[in-house]
C-alpha cells in the first residue's frame, strides 16, 4: 500500500510540473536560448538525480552500462522533445503549442497498437480524429485562431508529439533499463546542450528567474 501511495503521489506531482511547464517556459522565453535553457535544466536535473545516488548510497556509475539502443532512444528523445518544445513556445501561443505538443498520448495509443500482437481497430481511429478535430475547435475559439505565421511554431509543436510517442513507445524495446539511468542521459544532454549553446551569446537568470527552471528540470526526472 505505501509503494502505491507513494506512486501516486510522484505521478501526481509530475502532472502538476507537466501543467506549469508551459506557462514558466513561456516566461523565459525571448531571454534564454534554446540550447542554453536545455543545457541549464538538463544539468540541474542530472545534479538533482547525483543527490538521489548519494542518499542511496552509491555514485550511480552502475547506471552507465546499457545497451547502445537504450541511449539512443533516452538521449535523442529527452534532446528532441524538450528542443522542440522550448523552440515552439518562442513561435506561437502556448494554447496552441501547449495542445498540439500534448497529443502524444493520443500518438502512444496509435503507435502502441502497431506493436507486436497488438492491433489498430476501428475506436482507436475514430479516437484520433475526434482529438484532432477537439484541437482544431479550442484553437479556431481563440480571436486570431490558426494563423499562417504561426505554421512553423505549430508544426514544431506538432513534432514534440511525434517525438514523445515515439520515444515511450520505443521504451519498452528497452523496458529493462532502470529508471535511474535517466539520470545519465540527462548528464549527455547536458553536455550537447552546451556545446551548441557555446557558439552563441548567453543570458543569466537574475534573482527570481533562477526558480523557472526548476519545473522542467523536475520535469526531465520524471520523464520514464
Amino acid at each position: 500500500m505505501a509503494t502505491i501511495v507513494t506512486a501516486t503521489w510522484i505521478g501526481s506531482i509530475s502532472v502538476f510540473l507537466w501543467g506549469t511547464l508551459a506557462l514558466l517556459t513561456k516566461l523565459t522565453s525571448g531571454g534564454i536560448p534554446e540550447f542554453q535553457l536545455m543545457s541549464m535544466t538538463f544539468g540541474i536535473a542530472f545534479l538533482l538525480m547525483c543527490v538521489r545516488w548519494f542518499l542511496a548510497g552509491h555514485s550511480g556509475t552502475r547506471y552507465i552500462s546499457q545497451p547502445p539502443l537504450a541511449w539512443c532512444i533516452g538521449v535523442g528523445g529527452l534532446f528532441g522533445y524538450h528542443f522542440a518544445y522550448f523552440k515552439a513556445m518562442t513561435l506561437a501561443p502556448a494554447i496552441e503549442v501547449s495542445l498540439l505538443a500534448y497529443l502524444w498520448p493520443l500518438f502512444i495509443v496509435l503507435m502502441s497498437s502497431l506493436l507486436p500482437g497488438e492491433s489498430l481497430r476501428k475506436p482507436h481511429i475514430l479516437g484520433a480524429s475526434l482529438a484532432l478535430v477537439g484541437c482544431w475547435v479550442l484553437i479556431g475559439r481563440n480571436s486570431a485562431g490558426f494563423t499562417v505565421g504561426n505554421i512553423g511554431g505549430y508544426a514544431v509543436a506538432f513534432s514534440c508529439a511525434l517525438i514523445w510517442s515515439s520515444y515511450s513507445v520505443l521504451s519498452r524495446l528497452v523496458k529493462n533499463v532502470p529508471t535511474d539511468a535517466v539520470g545519465w542521459f540527462c548528464g549527455v544532454d547536458c553536455s550537447a546542450s552546451t556545446i551548441l549553446a557555446g557558439s552563441r551569446q548567453l543570458w543569466w537568470p537574475v534573482g527570481w528567474s533562477y526558480f523557472l527552471l526548476f519545473p522542467a528540470c523536475l520535469s526531465c526526472c520524471c520523464r520514464r
